[in-house]
């Protein structure tokens, strides 16, 4: 099966899944094979109860909700790529974007990465603008790495971003709380730096995404961009 229908398949397996479980699937999903990464962009996805929950600003029960069933279909999503796509996943990253009904997946493979150049212009400078947003959430990571996947897709890998108080959180229980309250934070500090962004990658900012490993110390973040060339 070549690439392009394998991005096919996946996009559809991931609506069918979701309908599935949630009552209602997504408009549309939009699949990047780019080994290691995979990533898996999910449109106009809100169900009818949630919504009411969004209506009376109960959003972080619909987190909490999605969370739960996540658990479950991370297992199930990393058996249909490795059984159907050949695609054998050692870690798997999700995150919502509530306000604008949207999702992300990110697989990451076992095996040895493509030849996918990852190189964009001003990686550095972006790299630069992603580590103040750190040093404002947690500490500067201990590195970054980043990999432009398509003309709208960059993922960005962080290692060894936890504080000491949010080791303990996890140790002690919290991780789920953890979770939900790095979301909001990251996401409202990767707004103030959007204009800086936008001209680094010469794009507009259309979504953006963020997830961590606790294990692994390790978070994983995708932005959505609209080139203006």
């Amino acid at each position: 099966m070549d690439l392009k229908n394998k991005e096919k398949e996946l996009g559809s397996y991931i609506g069918r899944i979701l309908r599935e479980h949630f009552g209602k699937g997504p408009g549309s999903v939009f699949a990047t094979i780019s080994p290691p990464y995979i990533t898996m962009y999910i449109k106009d996805f809100l169900s009818p109860m949630e919504s009411k929950l969004m209506t009376n600003e109960q959003s972080k029960y619909v987190e909490k909700i999605r969370d739960m069933l996540m658990d479950t279909l991370t297992e199930e999503i990393k058996v249909f790529m490795r059984i159907n796509l050949g695609l054998d996943l050692s870690e798997f990253y999700y995150d919502w974007n509530l306000d604008s009904h949207s999702g992300m997946f990110i697989g990451v493979t076992a095996n040895e990465p493509g030849d996918h150049d990852c190189s964009y212009k001003n990686q550095e400078d972006v790299h630069d603008e992603i580590i103040k947003v750190s040093i404002k959430a947690e500490k500067p990571p201990g590195d970054i790495y980043s990999c432009m996947l398509n003309s709208r897709t960059l993922v960005i890998v962080r290692n060894k971003i936890l504080i000491a108080v949010e080791k303990e959180m996890i140790k002690t229980g919290f991780s789920e709380a953890l979770t939900i309250a790095k979301r909001n934070l990251e996401k409202r500090l990767l707004l103030e730096h959007t204009d800086q962004l936008q001209t680094y990658l010469d794009a507009n900012l259309e979504n953006a995404f963020v997830s961590w490993n606790f294990d692994s110390d390790k978070s994983m973040m995708v932005l959505i961009i609209k080139p203006n060339s």
